[in-house]
C-alpha cells in the first residue's frame, strides 16, 4: 500500500485511480515500476510554463472549425427529427446560445425496458399529446357560437386515453365553455351573448395546441436500438420532468440544451456538456483536436458559475482591460463608456499590449519576479 501512498497526492485522481485498478495482484516491484513511468508521462504531459494555452487552444478548434461542413441539419431516421450538427452547433455552443434550433435528448431507459419491453407504449406516452394528435377534423358554427370536435378513436387506444380525458383538459384550458359528448366527440359551446362571436374563431384557431399527455416539450420521439439496448431519441427536451419518470435510467440520460443542464444539475453538469457536444461533432466532421484545448475553452466559459459564451456580451464582457473589449466588436461604445467613469486600464493582457506595440505578457503559470534594487 506504501507504493500507491507516495503517489497519491502526485497524480490526477482518475488516473490514480486507474492504475490502482490495473496493477492489483501485481508484485509491489513491478507495481513500482509502472507507477514510475506513468508519473513520468504525465510529468511530460503537462504543459511547459509559459505555454500561450489560450492561444493554442483557439488556434487548435479555429482551424479545423473552417474545414468543418456547413450542413446544419442531418436526419436521426425521420423526416421530423432534424439535428443541428457542423460548425452551426459549435457556434450555437460556444456562444452560448439560450434559444437552440434544434433542442433533443437520449433518453436511456432501465431494465426491463431498455431490452424493448413495451417500448412503443413508453415512447408515446412520454411523447407530449396535444388535441390535434387525437382528432380527425374541427368544425365551427358561429351562428349557435358552437365547435364540434371529431375524435380518432385508433389513435387514442394507441396513446391509451378516453374522451373524458379529452374533455376534462379542454374544460381546464378555456374558461366560459360549455363541453358535451357526442358519439364520435365533443361538442364545445361558448357561454355569453353576441360579444362571444370571436371567442369561437379564436378557441377553434387555439383548441388544436391543448396539451393533454406526456411530457410538456417532447415534440417527436423515435425509439432505437444502440448496441444490445433500446433508447429514445427525443426532438424538444424536458430535463426537469424525463428524469422524474420511474423508467427512465436518470444516471445516463442527457439533453443538448448546456443551459437546461446547468438548470437542473448545475455549472459542473453544463461544462461536461460542452465538452462532450464540442467532441462529438469534431468526431463526427473527421477532425482530431486535444480535448485539454475543449477542456479550456468550457473552463473559461463556466468558472464563474454561471455560463457565459466567448461573444462580447458573455466573456468579453469581464476582461478588466478597455482596449481588450474595444478590439474585439463596438469599439467607440467601450472607449466611451470607460472615459465616462474614468476607467484606468493596466494594460495586463495580450490584446491591448499588441495594440500598443508593447511587449506581450505571454504564457500561462510563469512567476513574477521581484528584484529589491541597491540604491
Amino acid at each position: 500500500m506504501g507504493i500507491y501512498q507516495e503517489y497519491k497526492e502526485k497524480l490526477p485522481l482518475s488516473l490514480f485511480e486507474e492504475v490502482k485498478e490495473k496493477t492489483k495482484g501485481m508484485p509491489a516491484s513491478k507495481a513500482k515500476k509502472v507507477l514510475a513511468r506513468v508519473y513520468k508521462a504525465y510529468l511530460n504531459a503537462k504543459v511547459e510554463a509559459g505555454e500561450s494555452v489560450g492561444l493554442v487552444a483557439a488556434e487548435s478548434l479555429g482551424e479545423p472549425g473552417t474545414q468543418m461542413t456547413l450542413n446544419t441539419f442531418h436526419f436521426a431516421g425521420v423526416a421530423e427529427m432534424n439535428v443541428t450538427v457542423g460548425l452551426p452547433r459549435i457556434i450555437e455552443i460556444l456562444d452560448g446560445r439560450k434559444e437552440i434550433k434544434t433542442p433533443m435528448m437520449e433518453i436511456y431507459l432501465k431494465n426491463p425496458y431498455s431490452k424493448g419491453k413495451d417500448i412503443k407504449r413508453l415512447a408515446l406516452s412520454i411523447k407530449e399529446t396535444t388535441l390535434k394528435d387525437v382528432i380527425t377534423e374541427v368544425s365551427a358554427n358561429i351562428a349557435e357560437k358552437k365547435i364540434e370536435v371529431k375524435f380518432n378513436k385508433e389513435n387514442m387506444k394507441e396513446i391509451g386515453i378516453t374522451s373524458s380525458h379529452v374533455i376534462s383538459a379542454c374544460g381546464k384550458a378555456f374558461k366560459g365553455i360549455s363541453i358535451k359528448k357526442t358519439d364520435d366527440g365533443m361538442l364545445i359551446k361558448i357561454k355569453g351573448g353576441e360579444d362571444k362571436i370571436n371567442e369561437v374563431y379564436k378557441i377553434k384557431e387555439r383548441i388544436k395546441e391543448v396539451y393533454i399527455k406526456g411530457v410538456k416539450g417532447i415534440k417527436q420521439i423515435l425509439p432505437v436500438k444502440r448496441g444490445d439496448e433500446f433508447i429514445i431519441i427525443t426532438a424538444g427536451s424536458n430535463l426537469n420532468e424525463v428524469l422524474g419518470l420511474k423508467e427512465v435510467d436518470e444516471t445516463r440520460t442527457v439533453s443538448n440544451d448546456i443551459y437546461e443542464i446547468a438548470n437542473v444539475l448545475g455549472v459542473e453538469a453544463a461544462r461536461q456538456a460542452v465538452i462532450n457536444e464540442v467532441n462529438k461533432i469534431i468526431e463526427a466532421q473527421g477532425l482530431n483536436v486535444d480535448m485539454r484545448h475543449i477542456m479550456l475553452i468550457a473552463d473559461t466559459m463556466c468558472f464563474s458559475g454561471n455560463i457565459k459564451g466567448i461573444t462580447r456580451y458573455g466573456v468579453v464582457s469581464e476582461k478588466a482591460s478597455v482596449l481588450a473589449r474595444a478590439s474585439f466588436e463596438t469599439p467607440i461604445r467601450h472607449i466611451i463608456n470607460a472615459s465616462l467613469v474614468g476607467e484606468v486600464d493596466k494594460l495586463s493582457s495580450i490584446v491591448e499590449n499588441v495594440m500598443l506595440n508593447q511587449p506581450v505578457p505571454v504564457g500561462t503559470g510563469l512567476p513574477g519576479l521581484v528584484v529589491k534594487v541597491r540604491k
